[in-house]
């Protein structure tokens, strides 16, 4: 075999549709091996002392696709070591491979393995490509006394390289796109726990197995990701997760990123479990007292000593106990709850729900706890219908995690806003229930309401808050879809939202509970600005209900007299300052199009926009935008809306450029969005609602306003919505003929507005 021929070797492996993923990392080792050695054999015609040695994933043979080459050349004092490493490094690097090298004796390599992490473990994995193997031999000997020897050292500084690596790779299971080899739940982590055991930690042959298993799940996807993507990262981008499925034989994405989260989970439990057993030798016993019948502390962990079958309490009373302690549950004692668990009755028995309602108040801390019921699958025995929600993904950028673990985060965000309650109860069973509907068919929203009342009053709470947690869930999404798509201005949004949640008490939960499930969503999803609408929407539906809808709107709130004043002076005037540009000009059409096509020019996305016209033939027009990582130079943006204003830019090419020139990522998530026209006649006061839900693209609100503006509207408000990839655009338009446009008009107007679009796909 020539060198020449590794590359072409290589790609032919890789691309054999007949080779299943599992098989791809033992092909390319071997064809691997088949150069070195005959290159080797070729260049190193006396092979005394000298062995060249695989390491890492070429070392366990999984070598992926893009993996790097890693190889190290021992001697035992060869003087012609570093012109034999030359002959077989260049040859690699000709070909274009990304090698980890080196050159050095055994003794040079064990004291080095003796204070560097990585030499040492990187030796565990090691195995001879060709040459002397007793000189290997001795090394991985001698390495593995030292290993052995040192090992609770090396082990603590292990297991601190662990902990960081989760926190900078995040966790396999519950993100939407996860680090396949260094997150936590990752292929890293099972290599760690195999070093452990090499140190003399012992891991039941169950755990073996099922690392196996999980193990071998996580690489066939790395590998396929590495062979379609072509590229060396580890991440599996939402984009590639479809192809990846489909190499895989899973019938979509969804099952393939299910099953990528079930690995991971169980991973990162037996992982925890290693570095828990390792810290527990090495730390005296924690002084925490129990004072539950049927529990203890032993070892640092909290231990079952009664019997499940005849306490059904029990489980309740530990979770509770290490959520507050701060200590694990046993494994042991996980698994007879596992095993011999009673069923609770239904209704719950007296104290169940209050046990269960003080979990939850842990906020953070009960998380790893119930992770933990959940792995032995004894939440699920509490909780059925949590069943369907293990481990689902959520495909698009919007959602940080899985639904279980978003549940669980919801609940935690929540247990910080129980003050602001007067039933914090009833919040926290919201927060961990309120999209508990997504795991089954329809809608989740009104599946969760089906759900939620049977799972109330099974915990035993009476029918009057059952009804109450069910409206939660029917209204979870209230606030923040009226806060960002109405005009919180007109009094028939508030009066809409007064009408549904009733009371004040109600409101109070739906607030809280609105800003946990919005924080636990994701970054996107909230934010100052959105926390302010909800605020002001909450806000003025209160004051709207404690005066029995006698709440009278002033002016529009934008309005300042210092506007007004330019208004008067019957000048165009361009003021940008903050997050808000301000427009004063006369009135005529095209001008919020106009202004809205210099913002995109600007790379500014939109919030919220808003229009007045005076008597006296003046406009103004004010839009606050998304704040970007850099401050806004409103200087030659304010200069580039006079410019579209007297129209001396040609702003649809420049738009059109600007999109071929920044195209957007491109997956935001798993499915395209369709383009919907809905037309609202009765949600706003002297005003027609249009909201138009479309892909986002550069230029889109530019679109949309100008036709708007040609089909004879006047925009008095407008709020723009990003959701992962799709924007959800809300205009307050009037027409000549008053506030209410009539069957024709609208047919026209959505035709446009569909057509207009069709310029930015």
């Amino acid at each position: 075999m020539s060198e020449s021929s590794l590359v072409r070797r290589r790609e032919k492996v890789i691309g054999d549709q007949g080779l299943a993923a599992r098989e791809i990392p033992k092909a390319l080792s071997d064809i691997t091996d088949e150069f070195l050695v005959d290159l080797y054999v070729r260049e190193v015609r006396d092979g005394d002392g000298v062995a060249l040695v695989a390491l890492g994933g070429y070392g366990r043979a999984e070598l992926a696709p893009s993996s790097d080459l890693d190889l190290m050349l021992i001697h035992q004092d060869r003087d012609d070591v570093d012109s034999l490493a030359d002959r077989i490094w260049y040859p690699l690097w000709d070909e274009g491979f990304k090698l980890g090298h080196s050159v050095r004796s055994v003794e040079q390599t064990l004291r080095l393995a003796s204070t560097d992490l990585e030499t040492a473990t990187s030796l565990l994995n090691a195995r001879l490509v060709a040459g002397d193997s007793t000189l290997l031999e001795e090394l991985l000997t001698r390495n593995e006394q030292q290993w052995v020897t040192h090992g609770l050292d090396r082990l603590d500084e292990l297991a601190r390289n662990v902990n960081r690596r989760h926190r900078l790779s995040g966790e396999v299971a519950f993100l939407l796109e996860p680090d396949l080899k260094e997150g936590r739940g990752g292929l890293r982590d099972v290599h760690a726990i195999d070093w452990a055991v090499r140190a003399g930690i012992e891991v039941l042959t169950h755990d073996h197995e099922r690392l196996a298993e999980a193990y071998q799940i996580l690489l066939e996807a790395r590998v396929e990701l590495h062979r379609i993507s072509g590229k060396r990262g580890d991440v599996l981008l939402l984009e590639e997760q479809d192809s990846v499925a489909a190499a895989l034989g899973d019938d979509d994405a969804d099952v393939l990123m299910g099953r990528v989260a079930a690995a991971a989970r169980t991973v990162a439990y037996l992982s925890d479990e290693t570095w828990r057993h390792i810290d527990r030798e090495s730390t005296e016993e924690t002084s925490v007292e129990i004072e539950v019948a049927g529990l203890t502390v032993a070892d640092n962990e909290i231990v079952v000593l009664g019997d499940p079958s005849t306490d059904p309490l029990l489980v309740l009373h530990a979770a509770v106990q290490a959520m507050y302690s701060g200590l694990p549950l046993a494994r042991e004692s996980l698994g007879l709850f596992a095993e011999r668990q009673a069923d609770l009755p239904d209704p719950w028995p007296q104290g169940a729900r209050d046990l269960f309602v003080e979990l939850l108040k842990g906020g953070h801390r009960a998380i790893p706890v119930i992770e933990s019921l959940d792995y032995f699958e004894v939440w699920t025995h509490l909780l059925p219908e949590w069943t369907p929600n293990r481990s689902r993904p959520q495909r698009n950028v919007y959602h940080r995690f899985t639904v279980d673990r978003h549940l669980l985060e919801t609940v935690a965000e929540a247990a910080r806003l129980t003050h602001r309650v007067r039933r914090p109860d009833l919040l926290l069973v919201a927060a961990l229930l309120h999209d508990v509907g997504k795991g089954y068919p329809g809608d989740h929203t009104e599946v969760g309401m089906r759900l939620i009342g049977p799972i109330a009053s099974r915990c035993g709470f009476p029918k009057e808050d059952a009804e109450v947690l069910s409206r939660l869930v029917e209204h979870h999404l209230l606030l923040p879809d009226i806060a960002t798509r109405r005009d919180l201005e007109d009094l028939q949004t508030i009066r809409t939202v007064a009408e549904k949640v009733q009371t004040v008490e109600f409101l109070e939960l739906l607030a809280a509970l609105t800003e946990a499930d919005s924080i636990a969503t994701g970054p996107t999803a909230w934010g100052d600005w959105k926390a302010h609408l909800v605020e002001t929407l909450a806000e003025g539906t209160a004051d709207f209900i404690s005066t029995d809808g006698s709440t009278r709107r002033k002016r529009r709130s934008f309005i300042t007299d210092q506007l007004e004043g330019l208004m008067a002076e019957e000048e165009t005037v361009v003021q940008g300052s903050g997050d808000t540009v301000t427009i004063v000009a006369p009135d005529r059409a095209g001008i919020f199009s106009r202004a809205a096509g210099a913002l995109a020019l600007r790379g500014l996305d939109v919030l919220q926009a808003d229009a007045y016209s005076s008597d006296a033939g003046m406009a103004i027009s004010q839009f606050r935008v998304a704040e970007p990582d850099t401050p806004v130079d409103w200087e030659r943006v304010t200069d580039d809306i006079h410019q579209c204003l007297h129209g001396h830019l040609a702003i649809d090419a420049r738009i059109a450029e600007r999109a071929r020139v920044y195209r957007r990522r491109t997956a935001l998530a798993a499915k395209p969005v369709g383009t919907s026209v809905i037309f609202d006649i009765e949600s706003a006061t002297d005003a027609t609602i249009i909201e138009v839900r479309t892909e986002d693209h550069i230029g889109v609100l530019y679109h949309l306003t100008r036709t708007l503006a040609e089909m004879g509207l006047d925009i008095r408000s407008a709020k723009i919505q990003t959701i992962s990839n799709e924007v959800v655009d809300t205009f307050y338009v009037t027409s000549s003929d008053g506030p209410t446009l009539d069957d024709l008009h609208r047919r026209e107007i959505e035709a446009a507005l569909r057509h207009s679009l069709m310029r930015v796909e």
